[in-house]
């Protein structure tokens, strides 16, 4: 099992550990719903320097990117980010990630999921045959997700750059903590704002910035936070988790991802998925509350009222700022009309509930 560079702080902090995508990560602090609350309410630091980045660049290295995912890529530019996937060769999905515009048309930061890092690079060295320059920096880069509706005004005095009206899906880079060349991001994963840095861990750079930012953040209530509350941070936005609610598996039309499938440009699979959105898909991935008692699992069964099976749960919790049971699955495009009445196989009796619209918050 591998570690990150802040395990050790983690633990003296008394975190839950468990593994997690091959890593000690931490799971809990005070607790999910505590730590939930400071989220949306104030200020988190979560470690996820489990994350994959890696750096494409060189004369064809657009070309290769628009080659292997579904967004277009050629429509953003320096300091902007961009959320797409990897389609694979039968219309499901490799994975889901972010690419970043470090140089227009000659390089570019790729931000994967962490139990798909090998898989990724992989597929993406697969199309790679003009010769375009690839490095993989996960195991050097630190990544840390600084979230909440202060977060940018609790690190500001730290950055030497404008942090606070950073644009969503932009990103700056400068000087973090006296750290050179940290990038400092607008695209974090919780729907309460804040950035994401990332950065090289030599000369002691993962103590001096993780050390400053609780300095400066303590006092105004910032707090450390695990995976737990990241999911259910996620989950209230609607936002997909790879391996849950979109898979190889699954297609982006079918996940509710239309909007970064562009059929402007030639991609992998292209033809296949135009085919299915021409035809029309016949399931797709819903949000739904519940009505009566009980809290939907991954792969719990979703049916109708006459117990037929019409889908599977792909996420579900009790919603901290909601007070109330949610979750997502693929169910048959005939229940997929919000309000649409379904009904959740938990331990086999069927429980309430009725598809919403996302976010669930």
């Amino acid at each position: 099992m591998k570690n990150t560079p802040f395990t050790q702080k983690h633990i003296a902090l008394g975190a839950k550990m468990a593994e997690f995508a091959g890593y000690n990560m931490p799971i809990s602090y005070s607790g999910i719903n505590d730590e939930h609350a400071a989220v949306r309410n104030n200020a988190g630091v979560f470690d996820v320097s489990h994350m994959g980045e890696f750096i494409v660049k060189g004369e064809n290295a657009l070309d290769l990117i628009q080659r292997v995912t579904s967004n277009d890529v050629s429509k953003i530019t320096d300091g902007q980010a961009q959320y797409g996937c990897l389609p694979n060769e039968e219309g499901g999905i490799v994975d889901d990630l972010i690419v970043y515009c470090l140089e227009y048309n000659k390089s570019y930061m790729i931000v994967v999921n962490a139990s798909n890092i090998e898989k990724d690079w992989n597929w993406i060295s697969k199309y790679n045959t003009k010769g375009v320059e690839m490095h993989n920096i996960s195991e050097k880069t630190c990544l840390l997700a600084i979230q909440g509706p202060n977060a940018t005004k609790i690190l500001q005095p730290l950055v030497d750059t404008d942090i606070m009206n950073l644009k969503y899906y932009t990103f700056t880079r400068g000087k973090f903590a006296g750290v050179d060349n940290v990038v400092v991001s607008a695209t974090g994963y919780t729907g309460s704002g804040g950035v994401e840095i990332y950065f090289e861990d030599k000369d002691g750079a993962a103590d001096k910035i993780w050390d400053a930012i609780f300095e400066i953040g303590t006092p105004q209530g910032l707090k450390p936070i695990g995976l737990g509350a990241r999911d259910t941070l996620r989950l209230e936005m609607g936002y997909c988790l790879y391996g849950n609610d979109i898979d190889d598996t699954t297609s982006p039309l079918e996940g509710g991802l239309s909007w970064i499938t562009k059929f402007t440009k030639e991609f992998t699979a292209k033809d296949i998925l135009a085919k299915q959105k021409a035809a029309g898909v016949t399931r797709k991935l819903v949000g739904f509350e519940m009505i009566d008692r009980g809290i939907p699992r991954h792969y719990y069964l979703i049916k109708d009222a006459a117990g037929n099976t019409i889908g599977q749960v792909t996420s579900g919790t009790q919603a901290p700022s909601l007070g109330k049971a949610i979750g997502m699955g693929y169910v048959a495009v005939a229940y997929a009309s919000v309000d649409s009445e379904i009904f959740i196989d938990i331990r086999n009796t069927l429980v309430k509930a009725k598809v919403v619209k996302a976010p669930f918050a």
